[in-house]
């Protein structure tokens, strides 16, 4: 196994807070963590460009470096950028590299270079005794702007509801940079929208400086009001034999081109995604939260037409096919009622 690579600082490299994402790889050697002091010792973590075509977190930290340049940081920092070489050519990944956000520990891909690398920054990071963890991503599709948590704690939900309201709880895949912060400290995935949207940097700095002002995270009750709490339930793939496409008519499956429009959305039964050539068989494959096999649960074909056949909401749906083949089609969402589960609502109260 390859020693991990990852450089570390104590203070912002030069040229760091003028370079764009594609030029970054002449500044930094590769995966690199930036420690800088505050007035509160535990840091805040930040990761970012995990994915090397998803810029938002990066362009966000560098406004929030230059309007600290000259004056004491409210608490400490950590940063954490990810996938450089990626980011040179403005790709998820590059096509002999693992994905940066399923190398971290609990992942199921086979120990590598970047899973040490991965191991390496949580155990920096518990020793520096971390505040909180939040790692900032960008959609390929259309979606709102949304917070995202793998724990149903009072600490995360007050975190990402500093966000917005909108909150999706999930605990598949596995390997991803928040579930191992969440061992640790609470943890949030940001997503912010396509890349490119200045809203999505100027919504991520905002929360970047309200969680830099934070003292500590109170256990106050969490009103059923006060969120839209979703929980993510199965993640469909296209099977690896099928060749689909939103414009070749001879794919084996010919996906909608209004797909993405269903993101975030509440979807009917016998709503269509796509169509199949008579000849193909199911062409999607849908896991549960345990990994079990449970497409016919939420798809069906009819007259070759590929069907939802239950209330759903997907989310990150997209019209890249590359992504879709490197990562998923969409994950599949139900929505959490508080008010109908007391139980529940008992226990983030407590």
């Amino acid at each position: 196994m390859n020693k991990p690579n990852l450089a570390q600082f104590d203070a912002i490299p030069e040229g760091l807070l003028e370079a764009d994402t594609e030029t970054l790889h002449t500044i930094l050697p590769g995966p690199t963590l930036i420690h800088l002091a505050g007035r509160q010792a535990e840091p805040l973590f930040i990761s970012v460009l995990l994915h090397g075509n998803e810029p938002t977190g990066f362009k966000a930290v560098q406004l929030l470096l230059k309007k600290y340049q000259n004056k004491e940081l409210p608490r400490s920092l950590s940063i954490f950028l990810g996938n450089i070489a990626a980011a040179r050519d403005n790709l998820r990944r590059l096509d002999d590299q693992p994905d940066y956000n399923r190398i971290w520990p609990g992942s199921v891909l086979p120990a590598s270079a970047e899973t040490e690398m991965a191991q390496a920054v949580v155990s920096i990071m518990h020793q520096r005794r971390v505040f909180a963890s939040i790692d900032i991503h960008n959609n390929s599709g259309m979606n709102p702007h949304y917070a995202c948590i793998n724990r149903l704690d009072n600490r995360f939900l007050q975190l990402a509801s500093l966000f917005g309201r909108l909150i999706v709880y999930f605990t598949q895949p596995k390997g991803v940079q928040s579930a191992a912060f969440a061992e640790i400290c609470p943890a949030v995935t940001l997503e912010c929208g396509r890349p490119g949207q200045q809203y999505g940097i100027e919504h991520a700095l905002e929360f970047l400086e309200c969680s830099l002002k934070l003292n500590e995270f109170h256990e106050h009750r969490v009103y059923p009001q006060d969120v839209d709490l979703f929980h993510t339930v199965a993640l469909v793939k296209v099977d690896e034999k099928i060749k689909f496409s939103f414009h070749e008519t001879d794919a084996d499956l010919l996906l909608s081109e209004d797909l993405e429009r269903m993101n975030f959305t509440e979807v009917t039964p016998g709503t269509i995604l796509g169509k199949t050539k008579a000849d193909v068989d199911m062409p999607l494959i849908v896991q549960d939260e345990s990994g079990n096999i449970v497409t016919e649960a939420f798809f069906c074909l009819s007259d070759r037409d590929l069907q939802i056949i239950r209330p759903l909401m997907p989310s990150m749906l997209t019209l890249d096919e590359r992504i879709i083949r490197q990562d998923c089609l969409c994950y599949l969402m139900e929505r959490i009622h508080l008010a109908e589960n007391p139980s529940l609502a008992r226990s983030l109260c407590s």
